[in-house]
């Protein structure tokens, strides 16, 4: 399997997979709640989550599970190696690390603004959004009890609790820019997927996830899923990708 595949790319599957078996056998899952990206107002952010959430993948036996990191790291093994070549290894970094800047920065200004709703409501409602924020740190050890006059109070509390305890994490906001970016250099090759019975050509790619990814974002489902973050690498990666097409880089077809 790495025989033929690129050096970057390699290393960044590779690097995955080791922090993938140090999160779930280390620490006793801690490195999850160290590495993985959190709200960015909320008391359990830190600055290098916006990097190192790139490498963190849904826990063995929670969710989407393995599945998680290996439909990503497939996805980035047929994507990556021939971008790779045609950029270059550090154009390819920086395209592959933008992209996750971008599904990072795009993710936060949806969970801001639904946050900011959330606020706004509780506190319409006399709730204490402080003590909500305050309690939310995973590391606060008193009180848990939330004060709430109301069955609508106590949902809202809880759901703005709930968002300021979950981390988004994985490379998949990364592995969409790459993905976009292929879609732009490589618009008429011709991809085959095993849910799909016919080939299609690349440049169709980029708006099916577009356009897959708002539907689901704004409808709700799938809600675990950080859709807002796939459109934002996507938005990263076809703009480079742009960028680097104006800039005579040599293009396969």
């Amino acid at each position: 399997m790495f025989r033929n595949i690129t050096p970057v790319t390699k290393n960044i599957i590779i690097l995955n997979v080791l922090v993938y078996l140090a999160s779930n056998f280390l620490l006793n899952g801690k490195l999850y709640e160290i590495l993985s990206a959190f709200y960015p107002f909320s008391p359990n952010f830190k600055s290098w989550q916006v990097i190192t959430h790139m490498f963190m993948h849904a826990p063995m036996g929670e969710g989407v599970g393995l599945t998680h990191i290996l439909f990503n790291m497939f996805t980035l093994w047929s994507f990556g190696p021939v971008l790779e070549q045609v950029l270059g290894g550090r154009k390819f970094i920086l395209l592959y690390f933008l992209s996750g800047l971008g599904a990072f920065i795009l993710f936060n200004v949806w969970n801001f603004y639904q946050i900011n709703q959330l606020t706004t409501e509780l506190s319409n409602l006399g709730v204490n959004v402080a003590e909500i924020f305050r309690k939310s740190d995973l590391n606060y050890s008193g009180d848990m009890s939330i004060s709430a006059n109301s069955k609508q109070a106590m949902a809202l509390s809880q759901e703005l609790f709930g968002a300021l305890r979950s981390p988004m994490l994985g490379a998949s906001g990364a592995i969409f820019g790459v993905v976009a970016a292929f879609s732009t250099m490589f618009p008429d090759a011709k991809l085959m997927f095993l849910f799909i019975p016919f080939p299609i050509k690349a440049k169709y790619l980029l708006p099916i996830i577009i356009l897959v990814s708002l539907y689901l974002g704004f409808s709700g489902q799938m809600g675990s899923v950080a859709h807002f973050a796939h459109i934002g690498g996507a938005i990263v990666g076809f703009l480079m990708a742009l960028y680097y097409r104006k800039k005579h880089i040599r293009r396969w077809d």
